[in-house]
């Protein structure tokens, strides 16, 4: 019981010296990410649909 009291103290501690990004910052980040995710996704489907219109046409 004292190991797992010592573990969220010790996981406490170590959350007090992590630095948070500003709210800004993190809509900056997620909208990154979205149009990121977005944009490859898009790619890999005309890759995709390339790619099975070349083997329909060669087989």
């Amino acid at each position: 019981m004292n190991k797992i009291k010592k573990f969220f103290s010790d996981v406490k501690f170590e959350m007090k010296k992590v630095s948070w990004p500003k709210w800004d910052e993190l809509k900056g980040s997620t909208f990154i990410v979205i149009s990121f995710s977005i944009l490859i996704s898009v790619f890999l489907f005309f890759i995709d649909r390339i790619l099975t219109t070349v083997i329909q046409v060669v087989l």
